[in-house]
């Protein structure tokens, strides 16, 4: 199929991306149509992938890649969630290998998707608080410090260093 060929059939604004893929934006009311849609009518059958990305203001974007097989095309769906309670339904009774990748968006990034099987944490321990992905999250990484073998008094401890993007320990407040 062509890309006209598939925006007629999803019926979607759409835009030709890199190496003729095309992209479509949906409201998140059409997620759940749209993807079956692209399996039955578009003869996608294969999911490739599934994530997301912190869009800033405009929300978090998910998107996910699907193929056919037969008739070597691929699609790629991006919607818009909201940052505070974005949720869509899950995509796991349309293509089975959505359920890793939606457990890892929604611990990576807080977004929920309603009626998954399971949805056990799959990577974060018990009890972790906030979303590791989201822009506002701060990365704590340990202080650096110099190697040990300083050649004067003091060196060593003076040479200490907070990594790129750290705040001060007393700098921490809300996000």
């Amino acid at each position: 199929m062509t890309p006209d060929e598939l925006l007629a059939v999803v019926g979607a604004d759409a835009a030709v991306g890199a190496f003729g893929c095309l992209t479509l934006d949906v409201d998140p009311d059409r997620w759940l149509t749209t993807a079956t849609t692209l399996r039955d009518a578009a003869g996608c059958d294969f999911f490739d992938w599934l994530s997301a990305y912190d869009d800033g203001a405009a929300g978090l974007a998910v998107v996910v890649r699907v193929w056919s097989v037969e008739g070597r095309h691929g699609v790629l769906v991006r919607t818009r969630v909201d940052r505070d309670s974005g949720s869509l339904p899950t995509l796991t009774p349309v293509w089975a290998g959505a359920a890793w990748h939606e457990r890892e968006t929604r611990e990576m990034f807080g977004i929920e998707f309603t009626g998954h099987p399971d949805p056990r944490l799959l990577l974060l321990p018990d009890g972790f608080e906030g979303n590791p992905l989201r822009k506002e999250f701060v990365l704590a990484s340990r202080v650096a410090k110099e190697w040990p073998g300083a050649k004067e008094p003091g060196e060593s401890v003076a040479g200490r260093k907070r990594p790129l993007g750290v705040p001060a320990p007393n700098e921490w407040g809300d996000a």
